[in-house]
């Protein structure tokens, strides 16, 4: 039978076979076929297995070589703020130097510098800057992306966010899910009047976005200086009635509960969970709620508590990474620097972490059944990797080992 592509020979070929989410000592199975390979036709994998029996079945005009490299399935990152116009180096320096977040937010920094920039921008300005970005993801292996908006906090600027999103989704050769993240902050015209700003997000903002089909999911910034536990619930509680899937930005800072409160209302992830009581842990294993972890920030804001990941895993949790790509608290665009950042502050395997940003990622945006592994039937996102084995790759700090990226087959 004549296929579209053959990649064989691979050193290592990780099919991260899976028939849902990985918990675990099942993170750590990656599936790995020695000399294997993988057979496309269209933008899907028709077969995989060892060479030898990939090339008895199969042929093609199209063959890659991957002799001492490994094949896996493209990364999923299921958190990023990719949509905003100026970076905010300033501040990381600002950080170095000791200032605080409210600190540098008193001084006109933090998410409130980006939403003057935003609201100032033209959509055609936010659609440039942000293909560039995504662009540059998927250079470094990143196939599917969940991308918020948030920066804008007006409804304007918000759909106009939402539209830059759907615009670039178009134009690029990476899947886009896009969420609705008005609540994000309080911008500066209502810091003092919050309950009025809640009142447009409910009964403005959210009914727009869903006329418009412009976003699956709503997501909120519950932390005790933002929108608290009171303010979450019922933003939340709307959005829900009128058909948007739940994520949250939950006990980043403070065990206020977010945790809980994700596995109350029924919320498909909760992200960060830095500060993330046991109770909180055990709500989201008893409620399938995904969290999602976030090293990267933890990171770059020089903090030394992490997200408890092993413990999560002892517990039954499902974790998955993503990078938190934005211009304030996480300037990464690579799941393979969160990767390394995972195994060497979270003591995560080479394994589970890979886990974590492939198949774990995918369900974490319902798209397990697609993407996230190499299986026959899905859909063909393929990493080449310039390196010997999967372990090299938190090893090797860092720098980009992707030497191809296939997406849908091409």
């Amino acid at each position: 039978m004549k296929v579209d592509l053959i990649i064989g020979n691979a050193n290592q070929l990780l099919t991260i076979k899976s028939e849902g989410l990985k918990f675990g000592i099942e993170m750590q199975n990656l599936g790995i076929i020695q000399d294997g390979a993988v057979a496309i036709l269209g933008e899907k994998i028709v077969d995989v297995g060892v060479t030898k029996k990939i090339l008895r079945k199969f042929y093609s005009e199209n063959i890659i070589d991957a002799t001492g490299k490994v094949v896996m399935p493209g990364f999923v990152d299921p958190h990023t703020h990719p949509i905003f116009v100026k970076t905010r180096e300033n501040e990381f320096e600002m950080r170095i130097m000791g200032k605080s977040y409210k600190e540098i937010s008193q001084s006109g920094g933090g998410i409130r510098s980006s939403v003057n920039d935003v609201r100032n921008a033209s959509k055609e300005e936010l659609v440039e800057l942000g293909l560039k970005r995504v662009n540059k993801m998927l250079e470094q292996g990143t196939t599917t992306i969940e991308a918020k908006s948030g920066y804008g906090l007006s409804t304007e600027s918000e759909i106009k966010m939402l539209e830059a999103l759907s615009e670039i989704n178009r134009i690029t050769k990476m899947d886009i899910i896009p969420t609705f993240l008005g609540a994000h902050e309080f911008p500066e015209e209502y810091k003092n009047n919050r309950e009025e700003y809640i009142k447009i997000l409910i009964d403005e903002m959210l009914p727009e976005v869903k006329k418009r089909n412009l976003a699956e999911y709503c997501d909120i910034f519950c932390e005790k200086h933002v929108f608290n536990i009171e303010q979450s619930k019922r933003i939340l509680t709307e959005a829900k009635k009128i058909g948007f899937k739940i994520r949250m930005h939950a006990d980043e800072l403070e065990p206020i509960g977010g945790a809980e409160l994700a596995a109350e209302i029924g919320a498909v992830t909760a992200d960060h969970l830095v500060a993330v009581s046991d109770n909180g842990i055990q709500k989201m294993k008893e409620a399938n709620v995904i969290p999602i972890l976030l090293p990267g920030t933890t990171f770059s804001l020089g903090l030394k508590k992490y997200t408890p990941a092993r413990k999560m895993i002892e517990t039954g949790l499902p974790i998955a990474l993503a990078t938190d790509f934005n211009p304030g608290s996480c300037h990464c665009d690579s799941m393979q620097t969160v990767i390394s950042i995972a195994c060497i502050e979270m003591g995560l395997l080479p394994s589970e972490a890979i886990t974590a940003s492939t198949i774990n990622a995918a369900y974490s945006l319902e798209l397990g059944d697609t993407i996230g592994s190499i299986e026959v039937g899905k859909q063909a996102d393929i990493l080449i990797m310039d390196m010997p084995s999967y372990k090299y790759l938190p090893y090797h700090l860092g720098s980009n080992c992707v030497e191809i990226v296939i997406k849908k087959g091409r």
